[in-house]
């Protein structure tokens, strides 16, 4: 019985090695379901996939959810496609595309083009009648129009902020055959930028590399934190052009010798005529670097720079006269199961809120100077594991000599 007793202390040592982080849902007024919002840090400090996710009530039995993202990625449902109106081609000189704007203002549009080997130079104009036309952007250029996994390729094109019914593109023919534009329209930008919640940086640091005519950006954060939009504030020069990029330094074995490199994470077009707002794939770091090329040009001079977090939150059915504690942090954790995803799409979207706080990370401890106890040490956890690796052995082979003398 007593080796009973020890092997559960076991198995309950290693589950709290496990988890890391841990937290406090507020008191709710009112029994039912409820929307929690997750805060940026504790939504970095879980699993991607929230796998890791558990609410607890005062007994420690978990509180089924399902996880609600309010806001996903840009994808064709926040697509709007404008109606062409007309195509024509003159043989070896150019093609037209004329398409009505059905928004009030647009100051670029998304083309899908049919895969393409080349360059293509192209102007755009406006007219309210489709009688007088009107110059809007002069001396374009589309690149890159070959995709190696799709037959086609999305390229979004700005211009200044326009106001007119039919926007016509002119494609230069002259020296290349004509491309085929599959559909043209737009993505909505701004409900993404008005539901992203704010992230934070701990120091930003700017230097100039005026021999490498660069500007270097470094952004440190408390904790490797996910984000997911940028966005820049430049006010000065009026007119610009400059390609950035993003990267994390890392360092690599070469012939028995370390090094250090660049790894890329992305890259974007810094421009005066679009918003400088950003969609980021897959960055969840604590330090890295924003590379400018300022080129013959004077560097940008950037008021602001924000970063943003996708909105995720979980519904739960909370109780007045519960406790709630959030455990989170355990990267070998699998997805919960629970019956309340099933009806996830009859759940209102208007539910009262609850709130976490009081957030503890355990590994903050590691960073006071004050003597750890013995199970606070390595040593201790591999101890604990290895004594369970042996209970579970000696009832096995317990088990089998039952067996063989039966």
């Amino acid at each position: 019985m007593k080796l009973y007793n020890l092997f559960f202390l076991l198995l309950c040592a290693n589950i709290s090695f496990a988890q890391n982080t841990t937290a406090k849902i507020e008191k709710v007024k009112a029994d039912g379901l409820h929307k929690i919002v997750l805060p940026t840090n504790v939504r970095s400090a879980s699993n991607d996939d929230l796998s890791d996710f558990r609410i607890l009530d005062s007994k420690g039995n978990e509180v089924p959810y399902f996880v609600n993202k309010n806001l996903e990625p840009i994808s064709d449902a926040n697509y709007k496609e404008y109606k062409i109106i007309s195509r024509s081609e003159i043989p070896k000189k150019q093609s037209t595309l004329i398409f009505e704007n059905s928004d009030k203002t647009i100051n670029q549009v998304a083309l899908t083009i049919a895969n393409y080997e080349g360059e293509k130079t192209f102007t755009i104009s406006g007219s309210n009648d489709q009688k007088e036309w009107f110059g809007i952007s002069n001396n374009n250029y589309l690149s890159d129009l070959n995709a190696s996994d799709a037959t086609s390729v999305s390229k979004t094109i700005n211009f200044p902020l326009t106001n007119y019914n039919y926007i016509k593109i002119n494609l230069d023919d002259k020296k290349s055959l004509p491309i085929r534009i599959i559909s043209i329209g737009n993505f909505n930008f701004k409900t993404i930028a008005t539901s992203f919640l704010p992230v934070n940086y701990n120091k930003k640091t700017i230097t100039e590399l005026k021999s490498d005519k660069k500007t270097l950006l470094h952004f440190e954060f408390e904790k490797a934190i996910n984000i997911e939009n940028i966005k820049f504030q430049i006010s000065n020069p009026k007119l610009f052009k400059r390609y950035a990029k993003i990267y994390r330094n890392e360092t690599r074995k070469v012939k028995h010798k370390t090094e250090n490199y660049q790894a890329f994470m992305a890259n974007f077009e810094l421009s005066s005529d679009s918003k400088n707002t950003f969609t980021l794939a897959g960055i969840k770091e604590k330090d890295f670097y924003i590379e400018i090329e300022n080129q013959d040009n004077q560097p940008l001079t950037i008021d602001n720079i924000q970063f943003f977090q996708y909105p995720v939150s979980v519904i739960a059915d909370l109780k007045t006269n519960q406790n709630y504690t959030i455990k989170t942090g355990n990267s070998n954790a699998t997805l919960p199961v629970y019956d309340i995803e099933n009806f996830k799409n009859n759940i209102p979207n208007n539910l009262p809120a609850a709130t976490i706080s009081e957030i503890k990370f355990a590994e903050k401890a590691a960073e006071n100077n004050s003597p750890k106890s013995f199970w606070q040490q390595p040593w201790f956890m591999w101890v604990c594991i290895s004594l369970g690796a042996i209970a579970i052995l000696y009832f096995a082979s317990s088990l089998v000599k039952d067996l063989n003398k039966k």
